[in-house]
Parts: structure tokens; sequence; C-alpha cells
């Protein structure tokens, strides 16, 4: 044992041996590193359950507690304040209206976040909402029979997701490739439906008009957000459309690296 330097940890040689202790062995870095390898960040599903968990609380307030001034925070489409921009998309009219959007947004919030990380997922709600707003704000009447229109609810920003949750698996890894495949099945059929029901004039749902060009707009703004990150400049082809993950790292602190060595 002695010829390669075993030996237990703090231990000596028993005494009147001729023997000399050998050092305890330092223990080796990927132990020491192996627990803290994966940032807290990236844990799965953070990004996602705080969007779940906002719907949530915004709705108990609106709904539940009817505290004054949530209201202010679902979209005016004829006096837009820059906060409603993003705030209607955590607000919504109903349980059925919550439910249904809570139930999309786990399962598409959790495919982009699997690619763009936690904070990634977060910022494509907001831009993709903003681009739903943009779009219901500039395409629909402001006032429908003397009344001011309004929109709400987080529908917008998931056909945000819809369209980054495909677009970001259209690669040559055979298993993204699959996912894309099957989830652009499905997406694509969405996104023709609202536009076939856009052009019939509309559905409502509960005495509600459904915002069908919010859902176009939020999808479109899924699409060019995926575009004009793939053109800015990546030596690494690999994490084209990761972009935003890497702004998550810089949060962290963590594999913060402007190039790939």
């Amino acid at each position: 044992m002695k010829k390669y330097g075993i030996q237990p940890v703090g231990s000596s040689s028993s005494p009147g041996s001729s023997d000399r202790p050998v050092p305890a062995r330092k223990a080796a870095p990927l132990q020491a590193s192996s627990s803290s390898s994966a940032p807290l960040a990236r844990a799965a599903g953070n990004g996602v359950f705080l969007l779940l968990l906002l719907n949530v609380v915004l709705f108990l307030a609106d709904h539940v507690l009817h505290l004054k001034g949530i209201q202010g925070l679902y979209l005016n489409h004829a006096r837009p304040q820059w906060y409603q921009w993003i705030t209607h998309a955590f607000c919504h009219a109903n349980f059925s209206h919550l439910s249904m959007n809570l139930f999309n947004l786990c399962v598409f919030g959790k495919m982009v976040e699997e690619t763009e990380g936690s904070w990634g997922v977060v910022l494509i709600y907001l831009l993709t909402a903003v681009g739903a707003a943009a779009a219901a704000v500039l395409l629909q009447p402001a006032v429908v029979r003397g009344a001011v229109s309004v929109s709400l609810g987080a529908s917008g920003a998931i056909f945000g997701l819809f369209a980054v949750s495909v677009l970001t698996r259209l690669s040559w890894d055979p298993r993204k490739l699959l996912e894309g495949l099957i989830l652009g099945n499905f997406v694509v059929r969405q996104v023709l439906q609202e536009a076939q029901a856009q052009a019939a004039g509309g559905l409502s749902i509960g005495g509600l008009q459904v915002g069908h060009i919010a859902h176009l707009g939020g999808a479109l703004a899924g699409v060019l957000l995926v575009w004009l990150l793939s053109k800015i400049p990546d030596p690494d082809a690999k994490r084209r459309f990761t972009r935003l993950s890497k702004l998550e790292d810089c949060v962290c602190g963590v594999d913060c690296e402007l190039g790939w060595h």
C-alpha cells in the first residue's frame, strides 16, 4: 500500500514504525465542483413558474379580492398607458380564460425554457406580449358601440412562445428536429385557425371577443425575435438561437463569455 501512497485520511504510522506518514490526498476537483456545476438559474421551470405565479396572483387580486386599480392594468386601446403593454398579459377575464392560458404557458413555456433558459423565457414572454398589444392597438378599433376596447390575457404572448418553441428546434439534431415537427404541426394549425376566424369576423367565447389579431401579432413577434437573434454574429453555430441564455449567464455571473474557444 505504501508503494501507491494509499493511506487513510488523518492516519499516521504506528509507534516504532520506520515508515514516514503519507500526507492525505486532496479531493479530486470534480468531487469539489460537481454539486455546483449547474447554475441555479438553469433549474427547470424557474422562469415558467414565475410567469404562472404572476398570472395567478393578479387573477386573485382582480376577481377574488377585487382590489382597486387592477383593471387599470388592462390594455386600453384608446389611451394605452406605458405599463399596460406588458401588464395586460398577466390579467384574465375569468377562470376559464386563465386556466386555458396557464395550461399552454406551462407546456410551451417549458419547451422554450429548455433552449433559452429561465430569463430567456421571461424576456420572450414580455417581448411577444408587447408585439401582441401593438397589433391589437393598431389594427383593432379603439371604440366599439360607444365603449372603449380593452385587451387582456396571456394568449398573445403564448402564441409568441408557440413560434419560438418551434423555430429554436429547427436544427440538424434529430431529436430537436422531431420535436420541432411535432410542435410545428400544432402551432401551424393554431395560427391558421386564428387567421380564418379573424377573416370570418371573429369569435366570441362566454360573451368575450377573442383577440385573433393579438394572437397573430404575438406569433409574428416570436418569429421576428428569433430571426433578429439569428442575425447576431455567433462563432458557435450550435448556439445561434440561444442568445438570451447568454444574457441569463451574465445576470447569474456564470459562464459569461462573449466568445467561445
